[in-house]
């Protein structure tokens, strides 16, 4: 770091003296050897820097912004806490990690945040024994080291939007009154929203490098669970609907279709039955964006692809929900067990393109989405078939801007808290002749096009010591969308 300083000072020196002998220069060669010394000085600051500076520039606001925005319909009180210091306090020990769809007993739990901490994933799993979870719950809110905040994917986007004073929103889930008391006053609830008892869901995160037995975690994420059945049915998904008439939206975000894993598979087809006859009731004018969140019923997964991503415009998704949606429907790379330290580019490029050209919006389907907000770690990439979008490259960089700065908890990026992860060098695409992209932290947000698809690329500056890693991607799809202008058709 002080060379940098060093080498900065001697450049700015050369370059006020030159000021001083440019009556004696030829003026074609005081401009060469000026331009070449401030493009060398620009050159001196971090990546860090340059990117950050790079993305102020790009973020703008859209020419028709959103006024007024309906959110639904899961929502909860999230416990947060370190995993290992819950599963000691537990009298758990370490052992062998072993994925379980469903966990039924602490020893699931155990074997369950084992399997996931051992690779740095973000995972999400229904708790089946209400009395063991309760008990849990019961140890986890005790515990001195934890914390208590806003909870379920719906309650966080709205919670991020209302921090615009311009936004009024609207937040339809099951609120009791300790996620009451901890909504943004910005946020309406309807009456028929409340409910006497809160849902409690149980954050377990850990750090980069954080071990527990022989487990070492790559990477910071988090492993949730919860023993939650009003968002497990969806209970306020008609409460949400009907109240879109009186409150008049200009946007809908809707998430928690996750959540009904919990339930039997009979009640789950019923249950997304109805969701679809409710969503088909929108209004089509009021475009719809869709949150997806961890899944394990590869049945479920594609029914959810093939009847309600044709009624909704855009979603938002991440690394291990992309993987999974391809490997249900048989999609491009299905056969990629799981993904190897940073996604490749190429392969989520192809995924992605697949998404909107097989289920997307075209003259001989029946499908309004024309858009896919995907955020992984170490970059962010959104999609959009084209004469839909606009301000795109300012969403994409607002959405990456808002991860490091979640985070780390600052305002604005601190440089020196963040690090560029992103590949410098990636293609485009591994299944048609690929361009091959450099990133330039000077231009970070990359444009490439593909069928009548266009695709904006921007990296991530990653928190070098995250204090919370929950509700990343509800923060990054809030503000991606914030960014965002609709074209009406």
């Amino acid at each position: 770091m002080w060379q940098r300083s060093v080498c900065v000072g001697l450049l700015a020196l050369a370059l006020g003296y030159l000021c001083v002998l440019g009556p004696e220069l030829p003026p074609a060669a005081l401009r060469q050897l000026s331009a070449s010394l401030l493009g060398t000085l620009r050159r001196a600051r971090s990546l860090e820097a340059r990117t950050v500076a790079a993305w102020q520039a790009a973020i703008v606001r859209p020419a028709r912004g959103w006024a007024r925005v309906a959110v639904g319909v899961n929502a909860c009180v999230d416990v947060v806490l370190s995993g290992v210091k819950l599963l000691e306090a537990l009298g758990l020990e370490p052992s062998d990690g072993k994925n379980h769809a469903v966990l039924n007993s602490r020893q699931d739990l155990r074997e369950a945040f084992s399997h996931f901490m051992e690779r740095g994933a973000a995972a999400e799993r229904f708790f089946s024994d209400a009395e063991a979870f309760q008990a849990i719950a019961r140890a986890a809110s005790e515990h001195p080291a934890a914390q208590l905040y806003v909870g379920g994917n719906a309650a966080l986007i709205g919670q991020k939007l209302a921090t615009n004073p311009d936004l009024k929103i609207l937040l339809c889930g099951p609120v009791g009154p300790k996620l009451h008391e901890l909504l943004d006053d910005n946020v309406v609830v309807p009456p028929e929203s409340m409910q006497e008892r809160d849902e409690f869901h149980l954050i377990l995160e850990y750090q980069a490098g954080e071990q527990w037995g022989r487990v070492r975690a790559p990477t910071a994420n988090r492993f949730i669970f919860s023993h939650d059945l009003s968002n497990g049915a969806l209970n306020m998904l008609e409460v949400f609907v009907s109240s879109l008439d009186e409150f008049q939206p200009d946007l809908v975000v809707l998430s928690g279709l996750h959540m009904m894993e919990g339930q039997s598979k009979e009640m789950r087809h019923r249950r997304l039955m109805e969701a679809v006859a409710s969503i088909s009731d929108i209004p089509t004018d009021i475009p719809i964006h869709l949150e997806l969140a961890s899944m394990t019923d590869q049945d479920f997964m594609s029914n959810i692809m093939h009847q309600v991503f044709p009624l909704v415009n855009s979603i938002g998704l991440n690394e291990q929900e992309l993987l999974f949606l391809t490997q249900s429907a048989s999609g491009p790379h299905a056969s990629l067990a799981s993904w190897s330290g940073i996604p490749d580019v190429g392969v989520v490029s192809d995924i992605l393109f697949w998404i909107l050209k097989e289920h997307g919006k075209a003259a001989e389907r029946a499908s309004d989405l024309t858009r896919i907000h995907f955020h992984t770690l170490a970059y962010h990439i959104l999609v959009t078939v084209d004469g839909h979008w606009g301000n795109q490259a300012a969403a994409v960089a607002a959405g990456a801007r808002a991860a490091g700065t979640q985070a780390c908890a600052t305002d604005t990026i601190d440089t020196s808290k963040v690090f560029l992860k992103a590949p410098l060098e990636f293609v485009t695409s591994h299944t048609e002749a690929p361009s091959k992209i450099s990133l330039d932290p000077d231009k970070p947000v990359v444009h490439w096009h593909r069928e009548g698809i266009s695709f904006h690329f921007t990296p991530v500056l990653v928190c070098k010591d995250p204090v919370r890693t929950v509700g990343l991607g509800d923060a990054i799809s809030a503000e991606g969308l914030l960014y965002s202008e609709v074209y009406p058709h």
